[in-house]
């Protein structure tokens, strides 16, 4: 009978040249294919560090945000905006829209439950 070998976080991890020197909404999410155990509270920690303090994390399992606008308009366009980012990184996010306000909440589905391209994006949507 062959035994199971637990995942190590290196195992779990992609590694490019340089990555560590670049902020966050600098780097560019990279499509998670599933067979990875989501992060830890341990690994996640430093990530909420990185983005906007207006950032909550969900039960260890989503990260969201709540912006809010002076009209629709603005709240629609905003959306347009973050809806584009999500497209150009293949990483996309659960958006809510209401008159003035516009909730995001962001988790990779494959593992259901967070990883590093989630917290890019919302690097990258705090600089919309």
């Amino acid at each position: 009978m062959k035994k199971s070998r637990k995942k190590s976080k290196a195992d779990r991890m992609i590694l490019t040249f340089g990555d560590e020197n670049l902020d966050l909404h600098e780097k560019k999410c990279i499509p998670c294919q599933g067979g990875v155990p989501p992060l830890s509270m341990v690994e996640i920690e430093p990530y909420m560090k990185q983005i906007h303090h207006d950032w909550n994390l969900i039960a260890d399992h989503h990260i969201e945000r709540i912006f809010t606008f002076n009209d629709f308009k603005s709240a629609l366009e905003f959306v347009n905006k973050a809806g584009e980012i999500c497209e150009q990184e293949d990483h996309h996010a659960d958006f809510e829209l209401g008159w003035g306000r516009v909730k995001i909440m962001i988790w990779t589905h494959k593992i259901d439950g967070l990883n590093e391209a989630d917290f890019i994006l919302a690097a990258k949507i705090d600089n919309i």
